[in-house]
């Protein structure tokens, strides 16, 4: 199910639960009942309220925001670095720099085709693409450089490998979930008492209160919906993430595909 489609499923359903509510509540009201006023107190716990929990929120954007940064950073590192190695062993003999890129692209394929579908489902990226990037280290490491060119190129080599590495150990220690159970468990329960907090301000049933009692509710609950999206680095599904990879090695990904 799509993303979006949960996420206007879950705003109807939140809005369509407020102003059942309300409506409900306005026919238990007693006659007698004064809805014109509401009392200072709660208008200002209300207040009070509504300002903590938007403060806990954005700072949860804001985390949550960082981490995708982060993530996108070491995606981005690590598709570079490699693309480097396979045009800077140029320098190599023809047999030499057809291994290495071919070890570049084992990897990549492995890395998209593989790696990814794990990451975005929130399991641990596989072994063997430490290993196959070990292989291409150990298979550059022990090329002896014939010449003044490749012995140029052998240590901007070496370091672009040991940049993917940093950058790939970096992808997946960052590929869990960003928040805490606590601080979602936070965010859900003042996101409940905060709507509920509507129906003590004598809310009625004119047009513009259930207007904008329903917009303020589909506002949380976009808001929820956005910092789970951004909880996870990668996404929740598809590799859209991986698009540095897609971009610099296209023809790779094309082959793994089919």
């Amino acid at each position: 199910m799509s993303e979006w489609l949960v996420l206007a499923i879950a705003m109807a359903l939140v809005c369509a639960a407020v102003l059942a509510m309300t409506a409900i509540r306005h026919r238990r009201v007693a006659a007698d009942e004064d809805t014109s006023e509401t009392p200072d107190v709660i208008e200002y716990m209300t207040m009070m309220v509504g300002v903590v929990y938007a403060i806990v929120l954005g700072l949860a954007i804001a985390g949550v925001w960082e981490a995708r940064g982060a993530a996108e950073d070491s995606v981005r590192r690590e598709a570079q670095s490699l693309y480097e190695v396979t045009q800077r062993a140029d320098v190599y003999p023809a047999a030499v720099r057809d291994r290495i890129r071919g070890e570049v692209d084992a990897y990549v394929s492995h890395t998209v085709s593989v790696d990814w579908p794990r990451l975005t489902s929130g399991e641990a990226a596989s072994a063997e693409g430490g290993q196959l990037l070990g292989k291409l280290r150990t298979d550059v490491t022990h090329q002896t450089p014939a010449s003044e060119l490749q012995a140029q190129a052998y240590q901007p080599l070496l370091d672009h490998i040991a940049a993917a590495d940093d950058a790939r150990h970096s992808r997946t220690q960052s590929s869990e979930s960003t928040l805490p159970e606590v601080i979602w468990f936070g965010l859900l329960v003042g996101g409940i008492v905060t709507i509920g907090l509507i129906f003590t301000l004598q809310i009625r049933r004119s047009g513009r209160e259930l207007l904008l009692a329903g917009l303020f509710s589909a506002l949380i609950v976009f808001l929820l919906f956005m910092v789970w999206s951004f909880d996870a680095p990668y996404g929740r599904d598809g590799t859209d993430s991986a698009g540095p990879f897609q971009d610099l090695f296209p023809t790779v990904l094309v082959t793994a595909s089919r």
